[in-house]
């Protein structure tokens, strides 16, 4: 191996344990090829994701202009199906092969591939296209390759050094490329999974079983109504849609406005609103809640209309000490909220249906929320199972907000 060669892949392990990001590790590796006389003029790098709506990504290189990257959404369409199978990677992973090197000047070759005609065009004269396979505990779901493709517009194309230099640096380009991406991967899944600010608490390393902060917070549980029923009347592919369209739109009220998703209890949503300044909590979660019905009433609209099963959304908001952690066994954590005012606010919930209620605030929430104590109106008071006293319960004055 060349001095060159060692120099190259020393670079890319440096960088990559540096962590600079996929875009910048694709731009410096193809600014240095060129300075070692490799000339490369196109560059193109993919590999699929395990994310929840990202099936792919890919880093673009030209020579002189910036590296750009696209995700590619799932089920979007932005990478249709007749495109992939006509792409030389998808001749080769056909073939089994790890390689294919195209002269463009061979019409037939350049027929082939739809990609090609193009980058002939624009100068191309030899194109190599590579794919480095994971194996073992790297391979993760339906990441198991790096694809990559290189063209020249030297008019003698790559020659055998060239493609040495190449072949020996791709491995090390691959591993540096995947290590970004599955730490983008393991940020994404917790995100997904616990809610921003949980995962932000869990990867600075607030992951010992029962470490948690005593925190006031708003708490915030909704759920669907009538939900069994509707369980029961629709088959199960209908009723995943309408859970996800309603949790879209619950999720996306509470996390505009600050609010921190933990977790789904069955068709319910538990979420918290934090601030130093619980007046202003209060009033995230106040807006959260309009936004939220007036979404809510648009999405029973459109789905009534096109005959889909509909539902609603009923809410309690409490405000109260919880703590807010790890719980679980050595083996199986879960980072959410725990304590006395979890559990009324649980119990405030259960009494929509006997109230006919949509919204229930309690007093302790209406105690805190300053200025906006006037959107809300009392209901009188109720007691709640397993609270030794009657609480005043609240509902919010939608038209007066």
């Amino acid at each position: 191996m060349s001095n060159a060669s060692t120099s190259l892949q020393d670079w890319l392990i440096t960088e990559g344990l540096r962590g600079i990001g996929d875009v910048a590790l694709l731009h410096g590796f193809c600014e240095r090829l060129l300075a070692e006389g490799v000339p490369v003029f196109r560059v193109f790098v993919g590999s699929d994701m395990l994310h929840p709506t990202l099936a792919a990504r890919t880093l673009r290189w030209r020579r002189g202009d910036p590296t750009t990257d696209t995700d590619v959404l799932r089920g979007d369409g932005s990478l249709p199906a007749d495109e992939w199978r006509t792409s030389p990677f998808y001749a080769m992973m056909q073939a089994g092969a790890s390689e294919l090197r195209l002269k463009l000047d061979d019409a037939a070759a350049v027929a082939r591939f739809p990609v090609l005609p193009d980058l002939k065009q624009q100068g191309a004269s030899d194109y190599l296209a590579t794919v480095v396979a994971f194996g073992g505990m790297l391979c993760v779901g339906q990441v198991e390759e790096v694809y990559a493709s290189f063209a020249t517009d030297r008019e003698s194309g790559f020659t055998d050094h060239d493609l040495v230099r190449l072949r020996g640096a791709m491995p090390a380009l691959a591993l540096a490329l995947h290590a970004q991406r599955m730490a983008l991967l393991g940020r994404t899944f917790l995100a997904t999974y616990l809610g921003t600010d949980a995962a932000g608490r869990v990867l600075a390393g607030n992951i010992v079983r029962g470490q948690a902060e005593s925190v006031h917070a708003v708490i915030w549980s909704s759920d669907l109504t009538s939900f069994t029923r509707i369980a029961d009347e629709n088959p199960a592919d209908q009723l995943l849609a309408m859970l996800n369209a309603y949790a879209e739109v619950v999720v996306e009220a509470i996390e505009v406005h600050g609010g921190d998703v933990l977790k789904f209890i069955g068709d319910g949503i538990l979420a918290i609103f934090r601030d130093d300044n619980l007046v202003a909590a209060c009033g995230r979660a106040l807006d959260a809640t309009r936004v939220m019905r007036t979404r809510v009433d648009a999405l029973k609209a459109s789905r009534s209309a096109a005959g889909l099963p509909i539902t609603d959304v009923t809410l309690a908001l409490h405000v109260g000490e919880v703590l807010y952690g790890n719980f679980g066994s050595a083996t199986r954590l879960d980072f959410t909220v725990l304590g006395t005012a979890v559990n009324e606010t649980s119990r405030i919930a259960a009494l929509s249906r006997t109230l006919d209620q949509k919204l229930l605030v309690s007093s302790p929430f209406a105690a805190e929320c300053g200025p906006r104590r006037g959107e809300l109106v009392s209901l009188g008071r109720y007691a709640l199972r397993g609270v030794a006293r009657p609480q005043e319960l609240f509902t919010l004055d939608i038209e007066g907000g």
